[in-house]
């Protein structure tokens, strides 16, 4: 992902998986992955959670109590994108945020062993 939004040339800022949210807010969390796209921000616009056992979608009224725009959970090789709404998020079939993303690209790409190799071929795929 960061390939992509360095071709693209969209300024963004990695946040890692720091601890997002407030205790007033009776949510925090700490995501996988997590993006400010634009300018740097105390929340995130984009959240990436690696789940390997399921309930990822609990995590959903966390984000949402956060403000989180964007959430993708990558499970059994598969990302999939939900964007906030006003009463909620909604599961949708492409980035709101990075539309031109062809996300099975990005998922068929993660699936090469090397991932030096992967980065290039998902590079040249998109430029």
């Amino acid at each position: 992902m960061q390939a992509y939004m360095r071709l693209k040339k969209i300024r963004f800022y990695g946040k890692g998986s720091t601890t997002i949210g407030m205790k007033e807010l009776g949510a925090r969390t700490e995501p996988d992955e997590s993006y400010c796209l634009g300018e740097r921000k105390p929340i995130p616009d984009l959240v990436l959670e690696i789940t390997v056992t399921s309930g990822s979608i609990d995590a959903l009224e966390i984000f949402r109590r956060i403000g989180v725009r964007e959430v993708w959970f990558w499970e059994d090789s598969v990302i999939s994108i939900y964007a906030l709404r006003d009463d909620g998020y909604e599961l949708v079939n492409r980035s709101e945020l990075l539309p031109d993303l062809d996300i099975r690209s990005l998922e068929f790409h993660s699936h090469m062993a090397d991932q030096y190799d992967a980065v290039n071929a998902f590079i040249e795929a998109i430029a």
